[in-house]
């Protein structure tokens, strides 16, 4: 393979990425995914570590988790999720920590689609999800996003003919921020008994739901979702994944996940702060609330610029349709004091190249306004307030 080729190529296409610099100190930055604020709050950190038992915590596991001789942290963190998440589920619940939400769809989805499964996957679902399926090997095909006609026309078409289906999708979509319809899904189960849920949280959990549990925690029937996917590295303010199913299967999964079998585990003092910010989150209302009303005021900005309709939501995206110009745009906010990544394919389709804005509870009313100065000064007004 030619690599120089290749990269010329991405350079010309204005598709070729680089690790990016350290921020200047007082830069905007929109590109986090630390939705509550607390990933850099210095004060919660001092607690933890202010701790002595926390200071005795191991800084590796030197294992896997089948084969580390220290268990504990990870218990505490599981038995808490599963309680957490038996209040709605029931008993039969279990809670299975992950590496990362990619070491949990790589290795979950393989274990779980066995002989006789049909995997239907919404058209932009995460390329980790896409990697799962890849490597299941089972037949799949994608229904258009969030239109559930669509599944329900693929879910006639091919649950006769397979043992069971598999139907993958995201409560909160990275990069447009709009919402799956969770009891839309779980009418098309009801509608069809071979049917398993599968509901990768990542970015809805510690944000949305009864105490940031997600949208599956909010739903009418959160035990008629099979799998739940949630992670800690973006609201949790840590590192790692984990997957909420029954009990039965995660004995399962222990026995058959590869990412979870041959990975050596998460450091036992990860684990340990991930379970001491849980606690934060789940006592963040306030965090959420503030949140939601940035969220109100970055769509009122974006709106203003965008030639299509954008969601209230703490990710919100500005379209700009080619790769370069993107870049450009991203460049020039930075001169404003705002840092907002561009977004290019392969991470999204060819002609919807954007700039991802995603929110913090550390923000405040004025960061919006800096962001609606600069883009008003870079960009042509397309919808004017009212």
């Amino acid at each position: 393979m030619n690599f120089s080729e290749h990269l010329d190529n991405l350079r010309q296409e204005g598709n070729f990425r680089e690790l990016p610099g350290m921020a200047p100190d007082g830069v905007i930055d929109f590109s986090t995914n630390d939705y509550l604020g607390i990933g850099g709050d210095a004060e919660l950190q001092a607690r933890f570590f202010s701790d002595p038992a926390s200071l005795k915590v191991p800084m590796t596991s030197s294992a896997s988790r089948l084969l580390a001789s220290r268990q504990i942290e990870y218990d505490n963190l599981e038995v808490a999720l599963r309680l957490l998440y038996s209040k709605r589920r029931g008993d039969d619940t279990g809670a299975l920590l992950f590496n990362s939400g990619y070491h949990a769809n790589t290795g979950l989805i393989p274990a779980v689609a066995s002989k006789g499964t049909y995997i239907i996957a919404d058209k932009l679902v995460h390329a980790s999800i896409i990697d799962g399926i890849i490597l299941s090997k089972a037949p799949f095909t994608r229904f258009r996003h969030n239109d559930y006609g669509h599944l329900r026309e693929l879910l006639s078409k091919h649950a006769p003919d397979h043992k069971n289906i598999l139907v993958i999708v995201e409560s909160v979509y990275s990069m447009d921020g709009d919402r799956a319809d969770i009891e839309a899904l779980l009418g098309l189960r009801r509608e069809f008994p071979n049917v398993s849920l599968y509901v990768d949280e990542a970015h809805a959990f510690g944000v949305l739901g009864p105490r940031g549990l997600g949208l599956v925690a909010d739903s009418s029937a959160p035990w008629e979702v099979d799998f739940v996917i949630g992670t800690f590295g973006k609201a949790g303010a840590s590192m790692g994944a984990f997957a909420i199913t029954s009990s039965k299967t995660r004995e399962y999964l222990i026995n058959t996940a590869r990412s979870f079998i041959f990975s050596t585990a998460l450091p036992p003092m990860q684990i340990a702060w991930s379970r001491f910010t849980l606690s934060r989150m789940l006592h963040g209302d306030d965090l959420r609330k503030h949140l939601g009303e940035l969220a109100v005021e970055l769509q009122k900005v974006l709106s203003q610029f965008s030639v299509i309709p954008i969601e209230v939501s703490h990710i919100q995206p500005l379209i700009i349709g080619d790769p370069k110009e993107a870049v450009e745009l991203s460049s020039r906010l930075l001169f404003y004091g705002i840092k907002a990544l561009p977004i290019r394919k392969p991470t999204v389709p060819a002609g919807t190249d954007r700039l991802r804005f995603s929110l913090s509870a550390a923000m405040t009313d004025n960061d919006i306004s800096v962001l609606n100065r600069a883009l008003r000064d870079l960009l042509p007004v397309l919808n004017p307030p009212a």
